[in-house]
Protein backbone atom coordinates (compact mmCIF):
# COMPACT_ATOMS: atom_id res chain seq x y z
CA UNK A 1 0.00 0.00 0.00
CA UNK A 2 2.30 2.47 1.01
CA UNK A 3 4.46 1.72 -2.40
CA UNK A 4 1.48 2.81 -4.54
CA UNK A 5 1.01 5.90 -2.23
CA UNK A 6 4.22 6.84 -3.11
CA UNK A 7 4.31 5.87 -6.46
CA UNK A 8 1.37 7.64 -7.38
CA UNK A 9 1.65 10.31 -5.13
CA UNK A 10 -1.56 9.89 -3.77
CA UNK A 11 -2.83 12.00 -0.80
CA UNK A 12 -3.56 10.87 2.97
CA UNK A 13 -6.49 13.02 3.07
CA UNK A 14 -8.26 10.98 0.24
CA UNK A 15 -8.08 7.81 2.21
CA UNK A 16 -9.14 9.34 4.96
CA UNK A 17 -11.92 11.03 3.36
CA UNK A 18 -13.38 7.63 2.47
CA UNK A 19 -12.79 6.04 5.91
CA UNK A 20 -14.92 9.29 7.30
CA UNK A 21 -17.63 8.43 4.00
CA UNK A 22 -17.86 4.84 4.94
CA UNK A 23 -18.67 6.31 8.77
CA UNK A 24 -21.37 8.07 7.06
CA UNK A 25 -22.46 5.54 5.52
CA UNK A 26 -23.07 3.43 9.14
CA UNK A 27 -25.15 6.22 10.44
CA UNK A 28 -28.95 6.38 9.72
CA UNK A 29 -29.21 9.00 6.60
CA UNK A 30 -32.52 10.32 5.99
CA UNK A 31 -33.54 13.51 3.54
CA UNK A 32 -30.21 15.36 4.80
CA UNK A 33 -29.62 18.53 3.65
CA UNK A 34 -27.50 19.52 0.36
CA UNK A 35 -24.69 20.69 2.57
CA UNK A 36 -24.39 16.98 4.47
CA UNK A 37 -25.14 15.29 0.99
CA UNK A 38 -22.58 17.00 -0.71
CA UNK A 39 -19.82 16.51 1.79
CA UNK A 40 -20.67 12.68 1.85
CA UNK A 41 -20.38 13.00 -1.97
CA UNK A 42 -16.92 14.28 -1.50
CA UNK A 43 -15.82 11.60 0.63
CA UNK A 44 -18.24 8.84 -1.10
CA UNK A 45 -16.93 9.40 -4.50
CA UNK A 46 -15.04 12.29 -5.06
CA UNK A 47 -11.98 11.58 -2.90
CA UNK A 48 -11.94 7.71 -5.06
CA UNK A 49 -12.07 9.35 -8.34
CA UNK A 50 -9.08 11.69 -7.57
CA UNK A 51 -7.05 8.39 -6.07
CA UNK A 52 -7.90 6.61 -9.43
CA UNK A 53 -7.41 10.00 -11.24
CA UNK A 54 -3.62 9.92 -10.02
CA UNK A 55 -3.14 6.08 -10.42
CA UNK A 56 -4.10 6.43 -14.20
CA UNK A 57 -1.62 8.97 -14.96
CA UNK A 58 -3.90 12.32 -14.43
CA UNK A 59 -1.95 14.06 -12.52
CA UNK A 60 -2.59 17.86 -13.64
CA UNK A 61 -3.43 20.58 -11.52
CA UNK A 62 -6.84 20.75 -13.15
CA UNK A 63 -8.08 17.06 -12.62
CA UNK A 64 -9.41 17.96 -9.54
CA UNK A 65 -12.21 19.53 -11.32
CA UNK A 66 -12.71 16.34 -13.20
CA UNK A 67 -12.75 13.89 -9.76
CA UNK A 68 -15.31 16.50 -8.47
CA UNK A 69 -17.62 16.68 -11.20
CA UNK A 70 -17.20 12.70 -12.00
CA UNK A 71 -17.42 11.99 -8.16
CA UNK A 72 -20.61 14.00 -7.67
CA UNK A 73 -22.04 12.56 -11.24
CA UNK A 74 -21.72 9.06 -10.50
CA UNK A 75 -23.20 9.54 -6.62
CA UNK A 76 -25.73 11.41 -7.82
CA UNK A 77 -26.45 8.58 -10.06
CA UNK A 78 -26.24 5.57 -7.94
CA UNK A 79 -28.57 7.59 -5.38
CA UNK A 80 -31.25 8.01 -8.10
CA UNK A 81 -31.36 4.07 -8.89
CA UNK A 82 -31.10 3.08 -5.79
CA UNK A 83 -33.90 4.98 -4.05
CA UNK A 84 -36.05 1.47 -3.42
CA UNK A 85 -33.01 -0.30 -1.96
CA UNK A 86 -32.21 2.45 0.15
CA UNK A 87 -35.60 2.86 1.01
CA UNK A 88 -35.56 -1.10 2.25
CA UNK A 89 -32.73 -0.20 4.51
CA UNK A 90 -33.99 2.84 6.17
CA UNK A 91 -31.89 4.98 4.17
CA UNK A 92 -33.35 8.02 2.02
CA UNK A 93 -30.43 10.07 0.24
CA UNK A 94 -32.56 13.21 -1.60
CA UNK A 95 -32.24 16.11 -0.01
CA UNK A 96 -34.52 17.66 2.74
CA UNK A 97 -34.38 21.16 0.41
CA UNK A 98 -35.36 19.47 -2.50
CA UNK A 99 -38.03 17.09 -1.07
CA UNK A 100 -39.59 20.29 0.55
CA UNK A 101 -39.27 22.46 -2.43
CA UNK A 102 -42.02 20.26 -3.85
CA UNK A 103 -44.45 19.73 -0.73
CA UNK A 104 -42.92 16.58 0.43
CA UNK A 105 -41.98 16.97 4.45
CA UNK A 106 -42.01 13.82 5.50
CA UNK A 107 -38.27 11.59 5.97
CA UNK A 108 -39.75 7.98 6.19
CA UNK A 109 -38.32 6.60 3.11
CA UNK A 110 -41.43 4.74 2.44
CA UNK A 111 -43.58 7.68 2.68
CA UNK A 112 -41.34 9.56 0.91
CA UNK A 113 -41.44 7.55 -2.30
CA UNK A 114 -45.31 7.27 -1.84
CA UNK A 115 -45.76 10.59 -2.92
CA UNK A 116 -47.50 12.11 -5.94
CA UNK A 117 -44.26 14.96 -6.25
CA UNK A 118 -41.70 12.30 -6.21
CA UNK A 119 -40.50 12.32 -9.27
CA UNK A 120 -40.26 16.34 -9.54
CA UNK A 121 -38.32 16.22 -6.28
CA UNK A 122 -36.02 13.85 -8.09
CA UNK A 123 -35.76 15.33 -11.48
CA UNK A 124 -34.34 18.52 -9.67
CA UNK A 125 -31.77 15.85 -7.92
CA UNK A 126 -31.32 14.50 -11.72
CA UNK A 127 -30.69 18.26 -13.01
CA UNK A 128 -27.59 18.46 -10.15
CA UNK A 129 -25.88 15.35 -11.72
CA UNK A 130 -26.49 16.64 -14.97
CA UNK A 131 -24.89 19.83 -14.56
CA UNK A 132 -21.86 17.56 -12.92
CA UNK A 133 -21.95 15.25 -16.08
CA UNK A 134 -21.26 17.97 -18.27
CA UNK A 135 -18.78 19.48 -16.11
CA UNK A 136 -16.87 16.18 -16.05
CA UNK A 137 -17.03 15.72 -19.84
CA UNK A 138 -15.85 19.67 -20.07
CA UNK A 139 -12.81 18.49 -18.29
CA UNK A 140 -12.05 15.25 -20.11
CA UNK A 141 -12.25 17.26 -23.19
CA UNK A 142 -9.46 19.74 -22.19
CA UNK A 143 -7.18 17.03 -21.87
CA UNK A 144 -4.92 14.42 -23.99
CA UNK A 145 -7.62 11.50 -25.20
CA UNK A 146 -5.08 8.88 -24.29
CA UNK A 147 -4.41 9.98 -20.20
CA UNK A 148 -8.54 10.42 -20.33
CA UNK A 149 -10.13 7.00 -21.41
CA UNK A 150 -10.42 5.56 -18.05
CA UNK A 151 -12.70 8.94 -16.93
CA UNK A 152 -14.20 8.86 -20.37
CA UNK A 153 -15.30 5.32 -19.98
CA UNK A 154 -17.02 5.64 -16.52
CA UNK A 155 -18.71 8.76 -17.85
CA UNK A 156 -20.00 6.86 -20.40
CA UNK A 157 -21.59 4.04 -18.43
CA UNK A 158 -23.07 6.65 -15.72
CA UNK A 159 -24.29 8.48 -18.23
CA UNK A 160 -25.75 5.57 -20.16
CA UNK A 161 -27.41 4.82 -16.55
CA UNK A 162 -28.53 8.60 -15.81
CA UNK A 163 -30.22 8.69 -19.02
CA UNK A 164 -31.86 5.36 -18.39
CA UNK A 165 -33.28 6.20 -15.41
CA UNK A 166 -34.71 9.71 -16.68
CA UNK A 167 -36.49 7.88 -19.88
CA UNK A 168 -37.82 5.33 -17.33
CA UNK A 169 -38.91 8.53 -14.88
CA UNK A 170 -39.80 8.26 -11.26
CA UNK A 171 -43.14 6.71 -10.93
CA UNK A 172 -42.23 3.09 -11.19
CA UNK A 173 -39.16 2.68 -9.40
CA UNK A 174 -39.69 -0.77 -9.18
CA UNK A 175 -38.97 -1.53 -12.95
CA UNK A 176 -35.39 -2.10 -13.56
CA UNK A 177 -33.28 0.09 -16.41
CA UNK A 178 -31.82 -1.68 -18.93
CA UNK A 179 -28.02 -0.69 -20.38
CA UNK A 180 -25.56 -3.03 -21.98
CA UNK A 181 -23.86 -5.73 -20.71
CA UNK A 182 -20.29 -3.96 -21.38
CA UNK A 183 -21.83 -1.28 -19.21
CA UNK A 184 -22.96 -3.26 -16.73
CA UNK A 185 -19.56 -4.38 -15.88
CA UNK A 186 -18.03 -1.13 -15.89
CA UNK A 187 -21.11 -0.31 -13.46
CA UNK A 188 -20.01 -3.07 -11.37
CA UNK A 189 -16.54 -1.90 -11.17
CA UNK A 190 -17.74 1.99 -10.13
CA UNK A 191 -20.17 0.34 -7.65
CA UNK A 192 -17.03 -1.51 -6.12
CA UNK A 193 -14.87 1.68 -5.87
CA UNK A 194 -17.68 4.35 -4.69
CA UNK A 195 -20.32 2.29 -2.88
CA UNK A 196 -22.95 2.70 -5.67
Amino acid sequence: MLEAVDRFDLRCEDFLAIIDGSEMDVREIRAPSLEYLDLYCERRAVAVSRIALRILGATWPDCQRLAAALGRAMQLTGILRDLTQDAARQRLYLPRELLCAHGIFATIPSHVLAQPALPRACNALAERAAAHFAEAERAIVARPRLAMLAATAMLSTYGTLFEALLARGWTRLEKPVRIPAWHQKLLRVGHSLIGR
